[in-house]
């Protein structure tokens, strides 16, 4: 990658988005766009929304020539259509500001949740697997929607090179989210009759995979994955807590119930979230793009493990 290359970053704020810009920054140009600031960034960042109309006019005044599109709705709000603006809209926006300025180079961070939860999943999904997401969870539809417009502008307009990413369930040893969330419960929910595997990816594994695809202008379609996988069992014992294991039935019915008495935001189709888990393999991260992780999933949660117990210590 020559010197003269410049990067932007969208959602440069966000917990991977800062990360990658400061370890680009060390040896290349970044500029970052998001609507929230950051103190850890190491380079500047632009107060602007990925829908602004002014979007190609950035790119091409600080002579942009790739791209890594990292800002989605990570949390599902109760506003639908403000999420589908954000995810879907604004990635056509990034895409065609883009094309209006030049851009060689477009990263995109998509998910294993673009294969969707489905009982009929391979026990371990490959890039060739179909995208069906599910409509039900806006992330995964989202991001299914977005693989699938990606796709016709690969058709359409090739001097953009693409590299998608579908990361795994990113951990590390401070990560705290929503799927984080399930593993601080005094007990670990399982579901009868279903193992409910997590594959984890090192978040500095993740840093490291974008920084490798933008210097090397790789391209094509990634699983990002720790060899491996955990099943809530196996994350329970190492855990030390409990499993709670109930019925798919009685579980359908809490859910449904506690979103009634708005309980929960949560409905009885959460359940094929921790029932039919995408399960990722990284053959192809290995052996084509180059990239063997660091870390297996056990290892990257026990990290996080050691994480908790440093806390807790405090």
């Amino acid at each position: 990658m020559s010197k003269d290359n410049r990067i932007l970053i969208t959602g440069a704020a966000g917990y991977i988005g800062h990360q990658v810009g400061n370890a680009l920054a060390k040896e290349h140009q970044v500029l970052g766009c998001d609507i929230r600031a950051c103190s850890a960034a190491q380079f500047e960042i632009k107060h602007l929304d990925i829908n602004d109309e002014t979007l190609a006019d950035l790119m091409r005044e600080h002579r942009i020539t790739h791209v890594v599109h990292l800002a989605s709705v990570l949390e599902a709000s109760e506003d639908r259509a403000r999420d589908y603006r954000i995810d879907v809209d604004g990635t056509r926006n990034v895409i065609e500001a883009c094309l209006a300025a030049g851009v060689e180079h477009l990263t995109v961070s998509s998910s294993g949740a673009a294969y969707g939860y489905h009982a009929d999943n391979a026990e371990w999904l490959s890039e060739a697997d179909p995208l069906r997401g599910n409509y039900e969870f806006a992330y995964s539809w989202h991001k299914r929607l977005v693989e699938d417009m990606l796709a016709e502008y690969r058709q359409s307009h090739p001097q953009l090179q693409q590299l998608i990413l579908r990361p795994g369930t990113v951990l590390g040893q401070n990560t705290r989210n929503l799927i984080t969330n399930l593993f601080l419960k005094p007990r670990i929910l399982t579901i009868k009759g279903a193992d409910s595997p997590f594959v984890f990816i090192w978040d500095k594994d993740v840093v490291n995979i974008i920084c490798l695809g933008v210097t090397e202008n790789k391209t094509g379609i990634f699983n990002l994955a720790g060899d491996g996988a955990l099943t809530l069992i196996d994350i329970a014992r190492r855990l030390n807590k409990p499993a709670l294991s109930l019925s798919p039935l009685l579980l359908s019915g809490a859910l449904r119930l506690g979103k009634r008495l708005k309980l929960t935001r949560y409905g009885p189709e959460q359940l094929k979230f921790l029932r039919y888990r995408p399960v990722l393999a990284n053959d192809r991260l290995k052996a084509e793009f180059g990239y063997t992780p660091h870390k297996t999933s056990a290892e990257v949660f026990e990290l996080f493990c050691s994480g908790l117990m440093q806390e807790h210590s405090r």
